[in-house]
């Protein structure tokens, strides 16, 4: 599966103390972005110090006008009050989706954890229909795993 030949590469990318952590987390985003055909848009948000809103980190895929989302709002904001992973196989039926294009069909969001705390999440839209499955989310984890050890 290509989502267990990626694990080293991702290790490779966050252990590469040359480039410094925003440059290694975009390094990451287009990993998953080229490798993983229903992986459309991957980005990072992250806790915005103090004040309870997402603020976006690296990312590729199509631009978006939500470079902050308050705690709550949307996938990504519930997932910052959840602390669980979040997967919506339909976004059209879901009530609380923040809609960044009419293209995206699915969304994954995943916490990171750094000492115990949700400081940030990864974020995958996918154009294809109900895509994600559970070695997604396995694989996520990982991911957002490795990157904790950089934050």
């Amino acid at each position: 599966m290509i989502l267990e030949t990626l694990k080293p590469q991702v290790s490779a990318i966050i252990s590469n103390n040359k480039i410094d952590k925003n440059e290694r987390l975009l390094n990451i985003c287009q990993l998953l972005e080229k490798n993983i055909a229903y992986y459309n848009w991957v980005g990072f948000y992250f806790r915005n110090g103090e004040k309870e809103e997402l603020l976006l980190g690296p990312y590729v895929g199509a631009p978006t006008d939500h470079t902050v989302i308050p705690f709550g709002k949307g996938i990504c904001g519930q997932v910052a009050v959840s602390n669980e992973n979040f997967v919506v196989p339909d976004v059209a039926a879901q009530d609380n989706y923040i809609a960044c294009s009419i293209t995206v069909k699915a969304e994954i969001v995943v916490p990171v954890f750094v000492n115990g705390e949700n400081i940030g999440q990864i974020d995958i839209d996918s154009n294809t229909p109900d895509p994600f499955t559970e070695a997604d989310e396995r694989f996520l984890e990982f991911v957002c795993a490795q990157v904790a050890t950089i934050l």
